[in-house]
This record gives C-alpha cells, structure tokens and sequence, in this order.
C-alpha cells in the first residue's frame, strides 16, 4: 500500500489558482496569495472568479486553459470546487493544492494556516502529495460510447423518483455478480467512500487502497451489502428496459439519462490525481477532525 510521499518535483514556474465562484472568502485570501507567489517570481493564473476579488491586475484564463499553463493548481473553496477541477485535468499530470475556504472539507483538507508552508514545499518542488485513483465512466449504446465523465468520489444510479425500487444487473470483468433492488446504486473511489456512500453504509476506505466500493442505496434485499472490488476490474451496470428513465450522476455535479438497454461501464482512469498534503497533517487526523471520533 502506497503511503504520502515527498515529491522529488521541479521547481513550480506557474500557478493556476481557481475559486469557487461568487465566496466573499475569495477577496480575502486571494489577493495576499497572489502577491506571496509573485514576490517569489511564480508566474500566475486566475480564473475570472478570482481575478474579481483582486484589486489589480492579474492574468486571466478560463478554468479550461488554466491547467495548460500551470504546473501547480490551487483551488480555493470546498470539496464541490475540487471535485470540478479534478475533471478539468484530463491527462495532465498537474498537481492540486486543495484550501478548504468551504464546509465540512475531506477533500480540501488544507486550512488556511497550512496553505503557505505547503505551498512553499511545492513551489521547491518539495511537496508531500497524496496520489487519487479517479473513476472513468462511459454509457454505453448499441456498443458505443455515448457520454463519457470522470469521477473522484463517485458514480450514481438512481431514478429521478427516489421513492421508485430499480433492477440494477451487476457485473465485475465480465462475471455476473447479482441483481439489485435498490433505490439505487453507488461506485465510490477510496476517496469518495467517504461521500454518498458512507452515507449509505458503505466503508471508509483509506484514500491509496487500490479498490472501488459498490454500495447499494437503501436494498430492498438486506443482504446486499457494500462490496469492494480492485481498482483495475471492469465494472459494468444494466437495467432492464421497462426501468428507463435512469440517471447517471458523476461526482454529483454532471449528469445523463439512461436509455433503455444502455449499459454503464466503469473503470480506474489511465492517470492518477495528485493532491498536495500539510507536511504534518495525515488521513486519520483529518477524519477524526471530520468525524469527530472519540467525541461522542
């Protein structure tokens, strides 16, 4: 199992930095950070949500571009914003530094008081990171891939009628696994295990574990239970046609609907998401900082 580790990186030329849009937080931070990394000769990028909050002027990219020119990502605001960029990366390898300016944070466990020594470590290419494994999902129809996404927490079936039980078919590379009557059904990442499906019942899995968790919403079968699967099996989902119309919801922020016969196939994605982590700080302090374990 792979643990936290010092990255033996280059020195960061160029910092995108992206903001969760309309946070009065932002106007507060953003313009100190910027003048921290330019006073150190670091090239910077903002998005325009950012660049609003900033008293003079910076250089501007859309949230699209900015990845392209950066070597380090820093995202401020909460899990949901995070969550967004990840999806921005695609097939770049650049690392996120995640500061919590929002709620519970799992994700953007980087407070304020952390964000400037960690942020010193990666700008010396010195950082301590935490590697993701991302979830890549694909509807497919008549055999072809018609609507593709990329999950860090999670992929979601389910009626757009809670209330309404669903047939979910279950396969694990190829294998029948079983049939599930559920209000729906989860595929978490590690790191969305602790999201929706803990909420469900599923386990908490430890962020670098090489495992998926499938965990039904509400079975109307007690024995189907949460199940963890490697992180390189090939999961795919049917459902039978009188059950249309079903959603597919990847990370809760983008969604499609099911046609009859569709299939939902799911796998690790080829590249993995880099997030730097506080020198000091680990998983199980954050958790127990979350969770409030011990606490009641």
């Amino acid at each position: 199992m792979k643990k936290a580790a010092i990255s033996e990186r280059p020195a960061v030329q160029a910092v995108g930095i992206i903001s969760r849009p309309r946070r009065t937080d932002i106007a507060a931070v953003a313009p100190g950070l910027l003048t921290w990394l330019q006073e150190r000769s670091v090239n910077v990028f903002c998005d325009s949500e950012t660049a609003e909050c900033v008293p003079f002027s910076c250089k501007v990219k859309t949230r699209e571009e900015i990845p392209t020119v950066s070597d380090l990502l820093i995202v401020l605001g909460g899990d949901g914003t995070l969550l967004a960029v990840a999806r921005l990366l695609g097939d770049r390898d650049v690392p996120i530094l995640p500061v919590n300016l929002g709620g519970l944070g799992f994700l953007t466990s980087v407070t304020l008081e952390d964000l400037y020594p960690a942020l010193e470590q990666a700008i010396k290419g010195r950082a301590r990171y935490s590697e993701r494994v991302m979830l890549e999902s694909r509807v497919m129809r008549q055999e072809k891939p018609v609507h593709c996404a990329r999950a860090l927490n999670d992929a979601v079936l389910n009626k757009a009628a809670m209330a309404r039980i669903i047939d979910l078919e279950l396969r694990v590379n190829g294998e029948f696994v079983c049939n599930y009557k559920a209000d729906g059904l989860i595929v978490a990442t590690p790191t969305g295990s602790t999201a929706y499906s803990l909420s469900a019942g599923g386990p908490i899995v430890y962020p670098v574990v090489s495992a998926f968790v499938i965990t039904p919403i509400c079975p109307h079968t007690l024995t189907n239970r949460p199940l963890v699967v490697p992180d390189n099996a090939k999961i795919e989902i049917g459902f039978a046609a009188g059950e249309a119309p079903i959603f597919l919801t990847v990370d809760g922020q983008v969604g499609v609907a099911l046609h009859a016969n569709d299939t939902v196939a799911l796998s690790a994605a080829p590249e993995r998401l880099r997030l730097v982590r506080p020198q000091e700080k680990t998983y199980f302090s954050v958790l127990r900082d979350k969770l409030k374990w011990g606490e009641r």
